[in-house]
């Protein structure tokens, strides 16, 4: 698994660098402005519309694949397959069709700030970006197909087509007409389908117009997509309470959120997304073959090693937060007022990264469990504490309350479902995962610090972005120093992998 997750990693960080390419184009070209707001509510909006749906199919999906596979044959399993995809088809046209009729409301319960031009920039942006739901749901199920197959490295690649053709649509509408930046989303998003489809074919899939919504494979998956659709919902509540609260904070208060939250899920792709990736279809099959002795332990590797990434990037985050932003954003339209605001949006957002890192990994181990209830109670817990946050907060801290809130309920959150996965297993190595992650929480202070000294001392000498550059890998040598000495079994393990590759080389 170790070695499958590294090769994710590697490809994620790939499509992550075209991805920064996207941002960073639109920052230059649109800046923190109405123009960008309007664009990314746009975005936003389909993706509420039918991502919670998305995210309870997809996660129903690969559990239940893998059991009709085991008990019944690979035959009813690519058939349970293609009832779903044309079920999914027919909920996409009345979704569609829903999003028409209703845009102005829509935009209007996103974003109650929206005024005037805004508002009908963005009522069109989003009445085109509605084409995109019909691809992003049979994209979610191919992807858990080709993950369930063995093929990890087409679903951390898809992100490529997406973003480069999201950066040409990009300068393309600022030569011109804006709308393009509408139609061409929606071209991206069906460039991925284009791309996974081949590959879904080589992996033995084949369609066939089959469509039956009392099959007892779907019924089972509703009853467990069902509690998910609703946390995922729940969690979209989130989006749109951020969302509406900073367009009323501050002009350019959603672009600048956005843009701190793509940074910031840089970091969570990368690490966290590429070890679920691997670990969620693993676990399943573990899971339904009753193995809770390697489930556990899976588990327990999963959480040391996402520890192991993400905290050090949260102190590098949280130190190095405007440097940052004002290397990769700092020019074009994006002024001092845009960097303000994201930079401060980004440091308080990376305070939540261990907590969002932590639930993805514990969310998957309850749905291999078929329990989808419990991950459901957490969400609706963390977001009654978010909105509340967000309404308290963002009086005293503007954009930064909002980021604030959202990690403090993402912690909370967390520690709820520490506690129910370990009334529901029974031990799983937490005694092991807290020393290790007090080590790699000093570990990770001191590599902050040094960094920081670093980038002071340097920067007359060589520049702000040259100096961020050199002190980010002083830090990443100081911490791989630190950590190789520490005996945490998880970077052993590493090491031996290495010394091998490089033996045989």
């Amino acid at each position: 698994m170790k070695k499958t997750a590294l090769l994710v990693m590697i490809l994620t960080v790939l499509s992550k660098i075209i991805g920064f390419a996207r941002d960073i184009t639109l920052s230059y070209f649109y800046g923190a402005s109405d123009i960008t707001d309007a664009y990314l509510i746009s975005i936003t909006i389909p993706s509420v519309i039918f991502g919670f749906i998305g995210a309870g199919i997809a996660t129903g999906y690969i559990p239940m694949y893998s059991k009709i596979e085991k008990l019944e044959g690979i035959e009813e399993a690519n058939k349970y397959t293609n009832n779903l995809i044309n079920i999914l088809v027919v909920m996409s046209t009345l979704l569609f069709f829903f999003g028409l009729a209703f845009t102005v409301p829509l935009v209007r319960l996103f974003a109650s700030g929206f005024e005037g031009e805004t508002l009908e920039l963005a009522v069109r942006f989003t009445r085109i970006g509605l084409g995109s739901i019909y691809f992003a749901g049979i994209i979610s199920i191919f992807n858990g197909f080709l993950q369930i197959k063995g093929n990890y490295a087409i679903p951390a690649l898809i992100g490529l087509p997406l973003n480069l053709i999201t950066i040409l649509a990009i300068i393309v509408s600022s030569k011109g007409n804006v709308i393009f930046l509408a139609i061409g989303t929606v071209i991206a998003t069906a460039s991925q389908l284009l791309l996974i489809l081949p590959f879904v074919y080589k992996k033995g899939y084949k369609y066939k117009p089959v469509f039956n919504l009392k099959n007892k494979h779907i019924q089972k998956m509703v009853y467990i997509a069902l509690p998910v659709i609703f946390g995922a919902s729940v969690n979209q509540i989130n989006i749109l309470v951020d969302r509406t609260i900073a367009s009323n904070v501050a002009k350019g208060g959603i672009s600048a959120l956005s843009y701190a939250s793509r940074l910031f899920g840089v970091v969570q792709d990368i690490f966290v997304l590429s070890i679920t990736t691997v670990l969620y279809p693993v676990i399943s099959k573990m899971a339904a073959e009753n193995n809770m002795y390697g489930l556990k332990k899976s588990v327990s590797e999963a959480i040391t090693s996402i520890n192991l990434l993400v905290i050090p990037a949260t102190i590098g985050s949280i130190v190095f937060a405007k440097p940052v932003v004002m290397l990769l954003f700092g020019r074009g339209e994006f002024d001092g007022s845009a960097i303000s605001m994201t930079s401060v949006s980004l440091g308080f957002y990376s305070l939540g990264m261990i907590g969002f890192g932590l639930r993805e990994v514990l969310s998957k181990v309850f749905y291999s469990l078929q329990d989808t209830k419990t991950p459901v109670i957490s969400a609706l817990v963390a977001v009654v504490i978010n909105i509340i946050l967000n309404v308290v907060l963002s009086r005293f801290m503007g954009i930064g309350g909002l980021a604030l809130a959202t990690s403090i309920s993402a912690i909370i959150g967390t520690i709820l479902l520490f506690i129910s996965l370990r009334k529901k297993i029974g031990l799983f190595g937490m005694k092991h995962i807290t020393v290790s992650f007090i080590k790699i929480v000093g570990a990770s202070f001191v590599m902050g610090l040094l960094a920081k000294l670093s980038f002071n001392g340097l920067i007359n000498i060589i520049g702000q972005s040259l100096a961020l550059i050199a002190a980010v890998g002083i830090g990443i040598f100081i911490y791989g120093i630190i950590i190789y000495f520490m005996k945490i079994k998880e970077v052993d393990v590493l090491v031996k992998i290495l010394r091998k590759k490089l033996v045989r080389n």
